[in-house]
């Protein structure tokens, strides 16, 4: 029997390790429109939600225990100080719709949750990864196929990933946790903003 909670330890201490992406050069470009998929299964353009400032979050799925208890977080601590700033909240990942609407569902969720089939918005940003070989192996022993809850049948991930973003779809602010383990905080969103706004 492999031991499981020892392999993601291993591929956590790798990923803090490693080389994050070069993303302080998205800063002031637009970010490309592209379609997603709502919970009900519809086309929906990433523009049409992305019609006002946002706070967009890219997480990897349903399945995901980190992105449960930041989604959560975000939506207790987040949503009523994005309100009050008229600012949107989107959670896009990789998976089905079937995963969204899950995600949504038992974490009594109110902000837009999407399917990006394909991780268009995670390349887009140059965040994509996936698990290593000894990862992905233990994850099917735990009958975790990423290949089965993901849209587009690959195993690619997103990095964990918050972007805020002007109406016109400018980038801001944008923090990449290479390591999925760790997240980005409200306080740490809610202080780009307050910075932002000065």
């Amino acid at each position: 029997m492999t031991d499981i909670t020892a392999v993601f330890e291993r591929e956590q201490t790798e990923l803090a390790a490693s080389t994050p992406p070069p993303i302080d050069e998205l800063v002031g470009t637009v970010l490309q429109d592209v379609p997603l998929i709502d919970v009900a299964g519809g086309p929906v353009q990433l523009s049409a939600v992305l019609d006002r400032p946002a706070v967009l979050v890219l997480y990897r799925g349903a399945w995901c225990p980190f992105c449960n208890s930041a989604l959560r977080a975000y939506q207790q601590e987040l949503v009523p100080e994005l309100a009050e700033r008229d600012v949107a909240l989107v959670a896009v990942s990789p998976q089905r719709p079937d995963g969204s609407l899950s995600m949504r569902e038992k974490n009594e969720l109110t902000f837009t949750v999407l399917s990006d089939p394909g991780n268009q918005v995670a390349t887009a940003l140059g965040v994509l990864t996936g698990p290593s070989p000894e990862a992905r192996a233990a994850q099917l022993e735990l009958g975790l196929d990423l290949e089965a809850v993901n849209a587009d049948g690959t195993a690619v991930l997103p990095m964990p990933t918050v972007v805020i973003l002007d109406g016109d779809r400018t980038i801001r602010w944008i923090d990449v946790h290479p390591n999925y383990g760790t997240r980005t905080t409200p306080g740490d969103i809610l202080a780009a903003l307050d910075t932002l706004e000065d």
